[in-house]
């Protein structure tokens, strides 16, 4: 459940899959995901596309990894080694395909993965190569973001890469 590819305009990094997506084999799987919402209501993509479509964010500039790939319930199973090492091979994979943005969806899993301490919201002053590094907030259920800060949050980085 990797989209990765040369002169994308942003890569989304999930933290890892949950069970519905892990069971499914597509990103962002669980139903009451809002990532697909989020990411059309924001601009990235012209229709929402439904999670088993995941394939078709690269017509879009898009693409989508995540930082650790062992299925949980909750994020929050993993372990400060699997962030630490997920962050590792991410940057890797960054500096490899150099999309113009990369969005880390979760501060607390990015501060983890990458030993950054109290990082904002939003553009990192972090770079991978020519990679700007932007930390959106999660778009799981159990995030308690409303829908329009999720998506007020992805609009920023849309009209950034504009």
């Amino acid at each position: 459940m990797e989209l990765l590819a040369p002169d994308l305009r942003v890569v989304f990094c999930g933290i890892n899959p949950g069970l519905s997506s892990a069971h499914q084999g597509y990103p962002f799987a669980n139903g009451s995901n809002r990532f697909w919402k989020v990411i059309h209501q924001a601009g990235f993509t012209e229709r929402q596309l439904a999670p088993e479509q995941w394939q078709q964010l690269k017509d879009n500039g898009c693409g989508i990894t995540a930082l650790v790939a062992r299925p949980t319930v909750a994020a929050s199973e993993l372990t400060r080694d699997e962030l630490r090492s997920g962050g590792e091979v991410l940057q890797e994979k960054i500096l490899r395909y150099q999309p113009r943005a990369l969005a880390i969806l979760g501060k607390q899993a990015f501060t983890t993965a990458f030993g950054v301490k109290n990082a904002p919201w939003g553009k990192q002053a972090l770079m991978l190569g020519e990679t700007e590094v932007w930390v959106l907030p999660n778009p799981s259920g159990l995030n308690r973001a409303t829908l329009e800060q999720l998506t007020a949050s992805y609009r920023e980085l849309f009209l950034a890469l504009q």
